[in-house]
């Protein structure tokens, strides 16, 4: 989202006294992820949005909170079942079947491709 939208969109809850009041949790998430997303200084990002830094960290804590909540609902989690159990060979030493390196370098390991398959699908 470009800046200069969220700006405006903020500007309608500064009260006369300078105080960000009643931002709605749909605004707070789109302040979040251009802050997520904003390469610069934190000094910037505030320029950019027109407000202090007084006045946005509580916005962006709030939000992070909500974030944490799941409220949002982007990254819920998502519990996988695979319905057949299957033995996997403990000393069996690499991977004999298929790996996946998952975010922050997990590796997830399928002693068969269907279970990969399977798993990717209920995933997805």
């Amino acid at each position: 989202m470009d800046n200069s939208i969220l700006k405006k969109k903020l500007s309608a809850f500064v009260t006369e006294k300078g105080y960000v009041k009643g931002v709605p949790d749909d605004v707070l998430y789109e302040m979040l992820v251009a802050w997520e997303q904003w390469t610069g200084s934190g000094k910037e990002f505030f320029r950019a949005l027109g407000l202090s830094p007084s006045q946005v960290g509580p916005l962006l804590g709030k939000a992070k909170k909500l974030k944490r909540e799941g409220r949002f609902g982007e990254g819920e989690f998502k519990a996988v079942k695979i319905d057949s159990a299957v033995s996997l060979p403990v000393d069996q030493g690499p991977c004999a079947g298929a790996e996946v390196v998952w975010s922050n370098g997990r590796v997830i390991r399928f002693s068969q491709v269907d279970l990969l398959l399977d798993f990717l699908k209920k995933s997805a």
